[in-house]
């Protein structure tokens, strides 16, 4: 393996350093309010060096989004290794994984209407493979989830993963986290309810 140079390692630490401000902020402030000087106060270093590292304020969203996915690759792969679980074990495994990221305050928070935006995201190879690499193994579960009859087999495979995804971002953790009445766990434990078991008594009752 070639060495990696000084002055490269040096520029990995400063980058590392920028998509974990870009990440943090995003998460506090959401991608309308972030600013690129925020960015570079944060970080300690000039406009001019972060721009040797990305262009521009929609780039440092894609590298913070890229990071978030590849966290959540790694995840995957763990509860894979894992003996015994089911299909619907492992969705309710990652589903609960994004809701401890988030209530971390470590889950970026982009807007769903922003064209410059999503255009960057889409044009951002490393960000849709890593994308697409996770819908299609989420998408594998969903499916043997659904063929053992352990989620309905009536729904759309495409819409348990879209709301699988909006759990990430689900802005009633951050209400329930502000309103001081309940711990992150427990928080987590009746989303996770409402979003498998449903918000109907009998569906509850099924339950237990």
């Amino acid at each position: 393996m070639a060495k990696v140079s000084f002055r490269e390692q040096v520029l990995q630490a400063r980058e590392d350093a920028i998509v974990a401000s870009v990440n943090r902020l995003l998460a506090e402030k959401g991608f309308d309010l972030m600013t690129v000087d925020e960015v570079v106060a944060d970080v300690g270093i000039a406009k001019a060096s972060l721009y040797k590292h990305f262009t521009s304020k929609e780039e440092l969203a894609a590298a913070a989004m890229v990071r978030v996915l590849e966290r959540a690759l790694a995840e995957l792969e763990r509860l894979r290794t894992l003996p015994g679980l089911s299909a619907l074990e492992r969705l309710k495994a990652v589903a609960r994984w994004t809701m401890q990221v988030q209530l971390a305050g470590e889950m970026p928070s982009l807007p769903a209407q922003n064209s410059s935006l999503r255009a960057a995201l889409v044009a951002h190879k490393v960000y849709m493979d890593r994308l697409l690499t996770l819908s299609d193994e989420l998408g594998e579960w969903i499916g043997e989830a659904q063929e053992k009859g352990q989620l309905s087999p009536s729904l759309p495979p495409e819409l348990v993963l879209y709301t699988l995804f909006a759990r990430a971002c689900d802005p009633v953790l951050g209400l329930l986290k502000a309103g001081g009445q309940y711990s992150d766990e427990q928080i987590i434990e009746m989303l996770l309810g409402t979003c498998f078991d449903g918000l109907t008594a009998a569906s509850l009752a099924a339950k237990h």
